[in-house]
Parts: structure tokens; C-alpha cells; sequence
């Protein structure tokens, strides 16, 4: 019996030092500590980067601690590398300036930049668009406006349970990144908020993006070149443009996209549901293997749409077509309603035909009765039940 009180006591004794130990281990740095203030008009960039520069030179795993309350914040840059895994730890909501003017031309408002094995947890960011978006509406001269939070060369990242709203630009950017996962955010600004992207993916591998909700003025995600192996899961769109991949081929040297996965989403009032887009211009680009299954449509301009012809204004493309190829793409299980006519779209480069897409139980209704598909320059299957029927041969 005392051999085995002895024994509990050494084991309750060594979890109390592994319990200190990890707590040792894992220093966190509170922004109000370096000067931040709640309020909500105290410029708190200063100590915010204050409080990143702490945390960031940790040799053991850090956490920058956001303390409930309203924080008003100017462009950021929080920049790597560090010397260990940092928590980004957020309960209050961080305020943009309300003069748009103030974050400047940069392009960003929060900027993570060559950071390894970062987690952004929580918290609300209020871009405060509306003055910005009323700017370019009005034709008057405005900034460049500002991506609300951004990650360029992040690898190993964790975005968790983020709400962004009313952004000058694009939400959220994943810009040349290695393993994302990005759960549980919700991206927020009218339907009438011009190009208020909600996620932005480029130039990186391995992302993974599953219960988002995605409310915004442009498209609800958008690929862009050099995007490779992206899960897309339980995700709903709308208002917004839908999911784009694209445009592609602006430049005639582009790397490709491949390896997209789209499942398990609801599109509502949305222009488009599941859209390629490409320049109708000379580019290497390419599209492959891409898949978009178990998908619902509600009222959806262009539920299913290719679009290998994009020239807005007819400015640098016209009587010109589209050099990104466009292969194996799967469309899987897609049903609900259309809001125009014409649910299927696939109009595809005279000069590099789309190949290998594949259609397999397509349900899509206009006003209660089956819709219509056009097709141009494209070769592919069609299998399963098909409303409307297919002209995909």
C-alpha cells in the first residue's frame, strides 16, 4: 500500500513539473503589457508590433495575447522569422482607421511575412470599407485599399475561428504558403462592396480551408496562379461571385493550378457557383485535375461556368484566345436552382480546347423546369442523371 502511495505521489509530483513546464514553456506576451489601450482610438500599432518583436524572439513557443476589447490598429507588419512556434491569441475586435486614407498605399492592413509554425486564433477584424468602397464608387481618387489580413511565405499555418468584415479589399490572402489549414472564419461585406474577395489562394501548396461562411462583395474564394493541392469543405458562399479559379493568363508565363477540391457546399445568391476563368490572351497557364462534388445550388446566376474569353473592357485581348489549358475536371453531385436560363456554361479557348471534363448526376432547375447548357471547344463524358441535359460529348 505504501509502495503504491509512494508511487502516486512520485507520479502526481512529476505531472505537476510537466504542468509547469509546459506553462514555462509557453511564454505569452499581452499587447496591453507594451502600451496597447481597449478603447477603440488609442493607436495601438506601436505596441502591437512591440509585443510581436517579444514574442517572436522567444526561444520557446509564444503567444501574442489580444485581451477582449476594441483596438485601433493602422497598417501592420509582423515579421519572421522566429525563433520558435507562435500563437497568435485573439479576443477583442481590431479597428481600422475610419480615413481610409491612413493605412496608406501598401496594398495591406495586417501583414504576416516569412513566419514559420503560426496559429491565428479568434477574433474580429473591422476594416471599416464602407468610406473606401464609397471612394471608388465615386470615381474620385483613392487609395490602392487594403487586404484586411495577409500571409506571405507562411508555412506550417493555423487561421481558426477568424470573422473579418467590411474589408477595403480581399478578406484574407494565403500568398505563397506551405500547409494552411484555415477553420471556422466567417468573411463579411455587402454584395454591392467592390472586390471585397473573401479568401485569396496563390502560389502555395497544401491548403486546406473547411467551415467557412463567406458573405462578401466578390468572389468567395479565388485561386490564383500557382496553386497546388487545395481542399475545399463545407463552405458556404453568398452573396458573392462564387468559387473562382481565375483569371488566369494574364501573363504569358504563369505557373498552373492543380489538384482543387471543392465538396460539400451551398451557394446562395451568388453570380456564379463553380467558375474557371481565363484571360483570352497567350499564356503556358494551365487547369488539372480539379474536382467539385456534393454541391447546392440556390438561385445561382452561372451555377457551373467556364469562362475562357475574360476581357473586360476589351483592353489587351481582343481577337485573341486563351493559351491556359484546361484538363480532367469533375463535376459531381450538383444540384438546386438556377437564376438564369442557361445553368451550365463551358466556353472554352478555340485554340486549346478544354478536355476530360466530366459530368455525373447534374440536377440544375430554372422556374421549375430543367435548364439549358451551352458548350464550346470541349471534349469530355457524361454520366448519371442530367439536367440539363448535357453537351458535353
Amino acid at each position: 500500500m505504501d509502495v503504491i502511495n509512494h508511487c502516486a505521489c512520485l507520479l502526481l509530483i512529476s505531472l505537476l513539473l510537466m504542468i509547469r513546464l509546459s506553462n514555462a514553456a509557453a511564454a505569452t506576451y499581452n499587447v496591453m503589457k507594451y502600451g496597447a489601450k481597449a478603447d477603440g482610438k488609442t493607436d495601438s500599432t506601436e505596441a502591437f508590433v512591440k509585443t510581436w518583436a517579444a514574442a517572436c524572439s522567444s526561444a520557446q513557443t509564444a503567444t501574442m495575447y489580444v485581451p477582449k476589447g476594441r483596438f485601433l490598429l493602422k497598417a501592420a507588419v509582423f515579421r519572421g522569422p522566429c525563433k520558435s512556434r507562435i500563437n497568435v491569441q485573439i479576443y477583442g475586435t481590431l479597428n481600422a482607421p475610419t480615413d481610409y486614407w491612413a493605412l496608406g498605399n501598401s496594398g495591406y492592413w495586417i501583414l504576416f511575412i516569412k513566419v514559420n509554425r503560426l496559429a491565428v486564433f479568434g477574433g474580429t477584424l473591422d476594416a471599416k470599407g464602407s468610406g473606401f468602397w464609397a471612394c471608388r464608387k465615386s470615381g474620385k481618387s483613392c487609395p490602392v485599399g487594403a487586404r484586411s489580413i495577409t500571409f506571405n511565405w507562411v508555412n506550417d499555418l493555423a487561421i481558426s475561428g477568424l470573422v473579418s468584415i467590411n474589408s477595403q479589399q480581399t478578406h484574407l490572402v494565403i500568398n505563397s504558403c506551405n500547409n494552411v489549414v484555415v477553420r471556422n472564419v466567417k468573411l463579411v461585406a455587402p454584395a454591392d462592396s467592390p472586390n471585397t474577395d473573401g479568401i485569396h489562394v496563390q502560389s502555395s501548396t497544401g491548403v486546406t480551408i473547411t467551415g467557412a461562411t463567406l458573405q462578401t462583395g466578390d468572389d468567395c474564394v479565388s485561386i490564383g496562379p500557382g496553386t497546388r493541392n487545395l481542399y475545399m469543405s463545407n463552405i458556404k458562399c453568398g452573396p458573392g461571385h462564387g468559387v473562382s479559379i481565375g483569371s488566369l493568363g494574364k501573363e504569358v508565363n504563369e505557373a498552373g493550378v492543380q489538384n482543387v477540391t471543392l465538396t460539400n457546399v451551398i451557394f446562395t445568391g451568388s453570380d456564379n457557383g463553380v467558375r474557371i476563368k481565363s484571360w483570352a490572351r497567350p499564356s503556358n497557364g494551365f487547369v488539372s485535375n480539379i474536382l467539385f462534388q456534393n454541391i447546392m445550388m440556390r438561385n445561382v446566376e452561372n451555377p457551373i461556368i467556364i469562362d475562357q474569353n475574360y476581357c473586360p473592357d476589351n483592353q489587351g485581348c481582343p481577337n485573341q484566345s486563351s493559351g491556359v489549358k484546361i484538363s480532367q475536371v469533375t463535376y459531381k453531385n450538383i444540384q438546386g436552382t438556377s437564376a438564369t436560363a442557361e445553368a451550365v456554361t463551358f466556353d472554352c479557348s478555340p485554340s486549346n480546347p478544354c478536355r476530360g471534363i466530366r459530368l455525373q448526376d447534374i440536377k440544375l432547375t430554372y422556374m421549375n423546369k430543367a435548364a439549358t447548357s451551352s458548350c464550346n471547344n470541349i471534349g469530355g463524358t457524361s454520366t448519371g442523371v442530367l439536367m440539363p441535359q448535357s453537351c458535353v460529348h
